[in-house]
């Protein structure tokens, strides 16, 4: 026991230093690192795996009712008073030490499959349990590299802001000494300097919405949150392309890979055989029982005899007028204890039967297992009808999302190519004194804002991309 504390204490220590070092690193993660922590910490992938062993017990619980029933008993005891003897079955009236000892086993011959129908289903229960095991686990991986690529574009987002910042800092810098010199207005220089507060409250703005993805990349992964948490980049896929597949494709490679579907069509099957089960319960059922025993008694003695005398009695006979004593012969006997030994093998028993037990009525117990195993047989089929079909929908729905997503990024693709050029094109002008401020502000917005938009959508189509690979069971990293 004391071994057994040392252990479970040390894992414990070795999982919280392993979880604190974890948060405290500022080497990059890389993805597979998170979604590896991710499920090793995860409540409901621990949950999903312990229910899994529990139905995997249920399952050799239902194998071993094949197996004879076998049961031991020993009873050792004292009866004082007037008791029976269990040696010579008659009343003793004495202090009586006595045991018994008994071997019983029954076992099932035939009982309409019902033990073969319960076992197939206690199996395709506990291949559900694990197919939900592997679902959570997938849950939770998919989410996890959601999360990962939001704190990318969170990075790349603060990254396109703080170079915002820069190019109005160098135009504030500039017009500061212009201003100071009086070679413009006044207004223009406040025009940049407004400007730039601007692009820096974008920078705090996306400094916080970049903590707020690692804090929800932390809480998925069940690990403390760590400020300088830093990622390894995603660089080789980071180039969106055209996906390659169609949304009835996905569907057929999803309706085989992923485990919830497996998972709904198992217990489809289990309930089929809950339903054999209970129907086989209406049957008779045969068995076969024996048993074997034997017995002690303090009191057991045996009679040994010694020889044979004879005895005088009250009987007499007159013969000539005298009285003569009736002689009778006597037995003279020894008493023996019988030893505990001797007892043990002389009162050796056995017995064999075979019985046939017929239900007639059990208050409808049978019926209504029978009648929920029907019900439970149409809802499992109904909800595996029903997971396929709202499979269908949200990869019908991530598809057009995807597609969306993919044109959206193509066509600011093409909107921060043509606005660079226009900025470019304005910052030439203002620096030459040609271009108002305002001129110069509205393109410099455009471009800003554009290129924001070009970074959220080229993550934003990543994302759909990643879920239609999970749906047909992709490698993900």
């Amino acid at each position: 026991m004391k071994k057994r504390i040392f252990t479970i204490a040390f894992t414990a220590a070795l999982v919280l230093s392993g979880r604190l070092s974890f948060a405290q690193t500022n080497t990059p993660l890389t993805l597979q690192q998170c979604v590896e922590t991710a499920i090793a910490n995860n409540l409901q992938v621990r949950q999903s795996e312990y229910q899994a062993q529990s139905d995997k017990v249920t399952y050799q619980q239902a194998k071993g009712s094949q197996l004879p029933f076998i049961s031991g008993n020993i009873n050792h005891g004292i009866n004082q008073g007037r008791s029976i003897d269990p040696f010579t079955n008659t009343y003793a009236n004495q202090q009586i030490n006595f045991a018994n000892y008994n071997i019983n086993t029954s076992i099932t011959i035939w009982n309409g499959s019902s033990i073969r129908n319960n076992i197939k289903q206690s199996e395709l229960a506990a291949k559900a349990s694990e197919m939900d095991w592997q679902q959570a686990k997938d849950n939770i991986t998919i989410n996890v590299i959601l999360a990962y690529l939001q704190v990318l574009n969170g990075q790349e987002q603060l990254t396109v802001a703080k170079n915002q910042v820069a190019v109005t800092k160098n135009q504030v810098d500039r017009l500061e000494i212009l201003n100071n010199n009086g070679a413009i207005a006044p207004s223009v220089y406040y025009d940049l300097k407004g400007q730039l507060a601007g692009d820096e409250l974008t920078v705090i703005n996306s400094k916080n919405t970049l903590e707020s993805s690692k804090l929800a990349l932390a809480q998925l992964m069940n690990v403390p949150y760590n400020a300088t948490l830093q990622l390894e980049s995603l660089s080789n896929q980071l180039t969106p392309t055209l996906y390659d597949g169609t949304s009835e494709n996905i569907y057929q490679a999803a309706s085989q890979q992923l485990a919830f579907i497996k998972a709904a069509e198992l217990r489809k099957q289990s309930a089929a055989k809950r339903l054999l089960t209970a129907k086989a319960q209406l049957l008779p059922t045969l068995s076969f029982n024996g048993g074997f025993g034997t017995n002690y008694s303090s009191v057991a003695n045996r009679q040994e005899l010694l020889g044979t005398t004879d005895v005088a009695t009250n009987s007499y006979v007159n013969v000539s007028g005298s009285k003569l004593s009736v002689f009778a012969p006597q037995s003279n006997y020894q008493t023996h204890k019988i030893t505990y030994g001797d007892q043990w093998s002389n009162n050796l028993n056995s017995s064999l039967s075979i019985g046939l037990q017929f239900p007639i009525l059990n208050g409808l117990q049978a019926k209504s297992r029978v009648n929920q195993a029907k019900i439970a047989e149409k809802r499992t089929g109904f909800e595996a009808e029903t997971t396929k079909t709202q499979l269908k929908q949200a990869i019908d729905q991530a598809y057009i999302n995807m597609n969306s997503a993919f044109e959206r990024y193509q066509a600011l693709a093409r909107q921060l190519d043509e606005f660079t050029k226009s900025f470019k094109a304005a910052e030439t002008r203002f620096n030459a004194g040609v271009n108002t401020s305002v001129e110069y502000l509205i393109a410099k917005n455009n471009v800003d804002r554009t290129n924001a938009n070009f970074v959220a959508a080229k993550y934003d189509y990543l994302l759909r991309s990643k879920v239609l690979d999970f749906y047909q069971g992709k490698k993900l990293w």
